[in-house]
């Protein structure tokens, strides 16, 4: 017997990219597997750390003691590296479609890349940017900190209350109800870490757009 779908309502949508949108695992274990050996660290430890936070917050949290300069540094080099690799950026599931079917909607980007690399991933799956984008130039603080998701919401003129949040990861997870929001889960990392709802890939969800400006997601 086949099960109902969960029903959410919003105002607003926003959407993190890595994992979410595009799945780019495949340069990421590159470039941060690289790093890891060059600083004598665990592979798969340091992997579970960095999904959803800028690159100088991971790197704070593995190397507490390490200088800030150091790890703005590393930061700044391996986004430009990421930014240059594109061998395996493809879309998520579904996400052409989603994104298609969120036109004339509320929704922003609220991702943890910068402008370069979220514009270069973005293309590289064949993604349209949405209009309104929050990247790391934006905000003082990384995920787990809801900043992002706030000017987010705040750039959408709607309320966080009346706002989902799309996530992968931990620390995404953690930012979006952190800003008071709901958070739909997207892919294996999700269901850990106990979104509201939770998806395989973008392909499990529907949207129907309501007379009164609401978005109704239908998941499942």
């Amino acid at each position: 017997m086949a099960t109902e779908p969960a029903v959410l309502t919003a105002r607003a949508l926003l959407l993190d990219m890595d994992g979410t949108l595009v799945n780019s695992d495949a340069v990421v274990e590159r470039i941060w597997r690289r790093w890891a050996a060059a600083q004598g660290l665990d592979g798969d430890e340091v992997m579970s750390v960095v999904h959803g936070r800028q690159g100088h917050a991971s790197m704070a949290l593995l190397l507490p003691e390490r200088p800030v300069e150091e790890n703005l540094a590393d930061n700044a080099r391996m986004l430009a590296e990421e930014t240059a690799d594109m061998d395996g950026v493809v879309e998520v599931p579904g996400a052409t479609a989603f994104l298609a079917a969120l036109a004339g909607t509320p929704h922003a980007l609220v991702t943890s890349a910068d402008v370069a690399l979220s514009t270069a991933r973005m293309a590289a799956a064949g993604l349209p940017l949405p209009e309104v984008r929050v990247t790391a130039e934006s905000v003082g603080a990384s995920k787990p900190d809801p900043e992002g998701f706030l000017k987010g919401a705040a750039e959408l003129g709607v309320d966080p209350a009346d706002c989902v949040v799309f996530e992968d990861s931990g620390a995404g997870i953690a930012a979006g109800r952190a800003a008071g929001m709901r958070v739909v889960g997207v892919g294996p990392r999700a269901g850990q870490y106990g979104p509201d709802a939770l998806v395989k890939d973008l392909t499990e969800l529907s949207l129907e757009p309501q007379e009164d400006g609401t978005i109704r997601l239908l998941i499942g």
